[in-house]
């Protein structure tokens, strides 16, 4: 337990900007879900030992790399249109100063700042150009133009999170085993623990998170054991 007012420490918040979290959080659970999934349809198939660990480790490298690419493309793609927007909004600014200072004024009079104070703030901020642009792109469309998310920090992060999500239900196999519900059993350890270290972060109860990750694997799991099975005995008959 700390004293004092937490506006009063430096770091009081989790960082949640840095573009790292998300995709890594995103790259371990798809990562484990798609394998488990996977294992469990070819499984299900009746396919041998061999065939499912080249089925999860091609399953693994090229989720893994559509992972990477997707989370760069994405996360590029918004900060280019944030860049975009930024720069239309600098063009207003050095355009028309004043009404932008009265649109500024306007928003926080709307969120119950008495008029002649707004204004005033507005003023104030419309002599510091740079801080001016910082404000009104915050408050028009609610981000930080100076703190925009790594394409490249998010495309790693979902890389090899994806890639060790993927491992956990291929590790039996590897180590010699050949039983696919010791496989499935292992991947499901690797949900409950995934969706509890998740919980941690968002101040949820542990066993909760772990407990809903393990339900949403077992439901895919399930369905492609399913489908599998079903193919795999039609193909005999």
């Amino acid at each position: 337990m700390t004293d004092g007012p937490a506006a009063l420490r430096e770091a009081h918040h989790a960082d949640v900007s840095g573009g790292w979290l998300r995709p890594a959080v995103f790259g371990a659970m798809d990562g484990l879900v798609t394998n488990i999934a996977l294992i469990a349809g070819v499984g299900g198939g009746g396919v041998s030992p061999r065939s499912i660990v080249l089925t999860g480790a091609a399953g693994l490298v090229a989720g893994a790399i559509s992972m990477g690419l997707g989370e760069y493309t994405s996360v590029r793609s918004a900060n280019e249109q944030v860049a975009a927007e930024v720069a239309k909004e600098r063009r207003e600014l050095e355009r028309h100063p004043e009404a932008e200072a009265r649109e500024l004024a306007d928003a926080w009079v709307a969120r119950g700042l008495p008029w002649d104070l707004a204004q005033q703030v507005a003023e104030a901020v419309r002599r510091n150009p740079e801080e001016a642009l910082r404000v009104h792109v915050r408050e028009e469309l609610g981000v930080d133009p100076d703190d925009q998310p790594s394409p490249w920090a998010a495309a790693i992060s979902s890389f090899f999170f994806f890639s060790a999500g993927a491992l956990v239900p291929l590790l039996t196999y590897l180590l010699g085993f050949t039983n696919l519900w010791l496989a499935l059993g292992v991947g499901g350890l690797g949900l409950f623990t995934a969706g509890a270290v998740v919980a941690r972060f968002t101040n949820r109860p542990w066993w909760s998170g772990g407990l809903r990750q393990l339900l949403l694997g077992a439901l895919a799991a399930a369905a492609t054991y399913g489908i599998g099975t079903l193919i795999g005995t039609n193909a005999l008959a």
